[in-house]
């Protein structure tokens, strides 16, 4: 009776937005070919069932993710955590606590690579395999290693699936001779924030500061035309499709053609209605905690 009056209480603080209460960040390292990775976790005793977070393109894992707003409750990270899962973001290799490696570049291959190491590390610590969510750039990472390595996913969740599946990523055009590492900009931290009145200006401010001071400096990719293993029908986990009505990376045909062409029978899509690209921080943050949590609860048969 107390844990269903608990989980009650958590399900409307989530709906009317009331503070939920943040909890320690935890800073770990994973090594893959001597480099590190870093890996921030919240309650991530052994107890809870796992999740790992991957940040889109532009911007790590803290400012998307663990987000402290006053007198607001927009960090995914504690929104999960009460919800009862053990919270883990990686940053990828240029962002945040993790350096570039001596090339300046990452690849798809690299961050697979990557993110394969760190679903070990997070998988040996727990008795229940990880769920995965990619945010937009990090969905591709995430479906790319479950093409690859299946085995070690509970859910994969797609947010913001930013490409058409039938594109063919082999033409994209060649990266520069040398990564451009250009100065990232308050314009850009802000430019997600499309949908009038999902957002605090308070909000916004915070994410332009602890993006910047995250990232100063965007992350360079090249190999992008490795992206063209990408076949949803190679995935053969539970999927989760999710994104805002109002993202223009998202259409509805592009998402269409991601849900029809799962390997998977195991599969959900939805539609955060009144929300954008940045859903996760805006007004649809407590349905879209409820939207990943009921999926991950869902009933096997």
């Amino acid at each position: 009776m107390k844990i269903m009056l608990r989980q009650l209480f958590l399900i409307i603080c989530l709906c009317l937005s009331l503070p939920v209460t943040a909890v320690e960040l935890r800073q770990h390292t994973v090594e893959v070919n001597d480099h590190p990775v870093a890996l921030w976790s919240k309650a991530a005793n052994a107890s809870r069932r796992p999740i790992l977070l991957i940040h889109g393109r532009t911007w790590s894992a803290l400012p998307d993710f663990d987000l402290q707003v006053s007198g607001e409750s927009l960090s995914v990270m504690d929104s999960l955590v009460a919800q009862g899962l053990a919270v883990y973001a990686v940053d990828l290799r240029g962002y945040g606590a993790t350096p570039r490696d001596s090339s300046g570049w990452n690849t798809p291959d690299k961050a697979a690579r990557d993110t394969r190491a760190v679903l070990n590390y997070i998988n040996q610590r727990h008795a229940q395999k990880v769920a995965v969510l990619g945010w937009s750039n990090g969905s591709l990472v995430a479906q790319l290693v479950a093409q690859r390595h299946p085995e070690l996913f509970s859910e994969l969740i797609l947010f913001g699936y930013p490409a058409d599946p039938a594109m063919d990523f082999s033409k994209l055009p060649a990266a520069p001779e040398e990564p451009l590492r250009e100065p990232n900009t308050a314009t850009n931290a802000a430019s997600d924030f499309i949908t009038p009145g999902t957002i605090s200006q308070a909000a916004i401010d915070e994410y332009v500061r602890h993006s910047l001071a995250a990232d100063p400096v965007r992350a360079d990719w090249n190999r992008l035309q490795q992206w063209a293993e990408l076949d949803p029908a190679l995935v053969n986990v539970p999927t989760l499709i999710l994104h805002g009505e109002y993202d223009p990376l998202t259409p509805d045909a592009n998402q269409s053609r991601l849900y029809t062409g799962l390997g998977t029978r195991d599969r959900a899509w939805i539609t955060l209605p009144n929300a954008d690209h940045a859903a996760l921080l805006e007004t649809a943050h407590g349905r879209f905690i409820q939207v990943i949590v009921n999926f991950l609860n869902r009933p096997i048969y």
